[in-house]
């Protein structure tokens, strides 16, 4: 384990009042208890302190974490700040919500624990996130009441996005335009949809065309540069990869760590140690162990064979893969692992998503190129 910070995805529960169907989770009615929590804390803490580390980021996810009542987030705020204090730690919460179950009752929670910030997640056109009992147009309509009630509660919400082949279809224009001027969303981000969990037709779909993919994103990133940039719009990860190839700054999503397994762990209900949310519900052959058994988090990271197979991977890739003939290898690392998992039933591949990467990564350089020249012809 390196450095100074250490994030830790807490699953509390895997209930939820959603179906959509690309979810890679098999749900449960299992909640994490007070107490549960507490032991978790306290175990999270001493691996803090055996590892030097002094501070801790809790990504509060699910399931769906708001079919979990505001009162039990009060409960654990305050154990979380007691054992802060007590540890000398320092910690922040983030949450990531459907909305679904959003109510006013919500908002001090919000306020204290999550500094008035929720993460939430829509697709435009949605075509695939469903109520337990209704289509994706009742899912959007509740979902845009929920926002826009969050939002006049001086809420910020920020939005996860997983294209389709309609949003490919209607192009990033539309796209940028519903977030930013229609629902008057500042941040939201664009991931790659893959097939994880069990298999369906939607599933079966997936990866997406890269070209088009590509083209979209591209497409993105200068309207969001010209439109934007200066007005404090985000657009991940597209914000993330023009700040590197502007300043050098190496501050990318998950997918592009030198190694995930360096910088967080994921939790669920039961107490299973897995290396994030995509692994926990769907791939019990790769959990780490148990932090409700004797072992400490230490030796739990320490002895997992399957924890192992992650940190061997990306020298694997470069025996077995064309990454070190990359320009773009010390960005990339060769993906996400869970998507080279689901798409080849193996670790030991490259991210599906491999020639996206790298012609986006070709892309956004020379927007930035171009946007320097342009900076620089203005100046003088």
């Amino acid at each position: 384990m390196t450095g100074s910070h250490f994030s830790l995805i807490l699953l509390p529960t895997l209930a939820c009042n959603a179906d959509c169907d690309y979810c890679f989770e098999n749900k449960t009615d299992l909640n994490l208890t007070l107490d549960q929590f507490t032991v978790i804390l306290d175990k999270v803490m001493d691996f803090l302190e055996e590892q030097h580390i002094g501070r801790l980021s809790i990504y509060w996810q699910g399931g769906e974490v708001m079919t979990l009542p505001p009162e039990w987030f009060e409960q654990a705020d305050i154990i979380i700040r007691r054992s802060a204090a007590a540890r000398k730690k320092g910690v922040v919460n983030y949450l990531q919500s459907n909305l679904i179950g959003y109510s006013g009752k919500w908002n001090r929670v919000l306020k204290d624990m999550f500094g008035y910030s929720v993460g939430s997640s829509m697709d435009f056109p949605n075509l695939h996130r469903k109520l337990t009992a209704g289509g994706p147009g009742e899912y959007e309509a509740l979902w845009m009441r929920k926002v826009r009630e969050a939002q006049e509660a001086g809420i910020r919400v920020s939005v996860i996005a997983l294209p389709n082949k309609q949003t490919l279809e209607m192009g990033a224009e539309r796209f940028y335009s519903r977030f930013v001027d229609e629902l008057k969303i500042s941040e939201f981000q664009v991931n790659t949809p893959f097939p994880g969990g069990s298999s369906n037709r939607v599933k079966d779909g997936y990866p997406l065309d890269s070209n088009a993919l590509t083209a979209f994103l591209l497409d993105l990133a200068a309207i969001w540069l010209e439109r934007d940039f200066d007005r404090q719009v985000t657009v991940g990860p597209l914000d993330r990869l023009l700040d590197y190839f502007e300043t050098g700054r190496k501050d990318l999503l998950c997918i592009w760590q030198d190694n995930c397994v360096n910088g967080f762990v994921c939790i669920d209900p039961q107490g299973h140690v897995s290396q994030c949310d995509c692994w926990a519900a769907s791939y019990p052959e790769f959990r780490f162990g148990n932090i409700f058994g004797r072992d400490s988090l230490s030796a739990i990271l320490r002895n997992s064979a399957a924890r192992k197979r992650l940190q061997e991977r990306p020298g694997m890739l470069i025996q077995r893969e064309d990454c070190i003939e990359c320009s773009y290898l010390g960005i990339c690392h060769g993906g996400c692992p869970v998507r080279a998992y689901t798409v080849h039933g193996e670790l030991c591949g490259k991210d599906p998503y491999c020639r996206l990467y790298r012609k986006l990564f070709e892309g956004i350089e020379a927007l930035m190129a171009a946007r320097a020249r342009k900076q620089t012809q203005i100046s003088r």
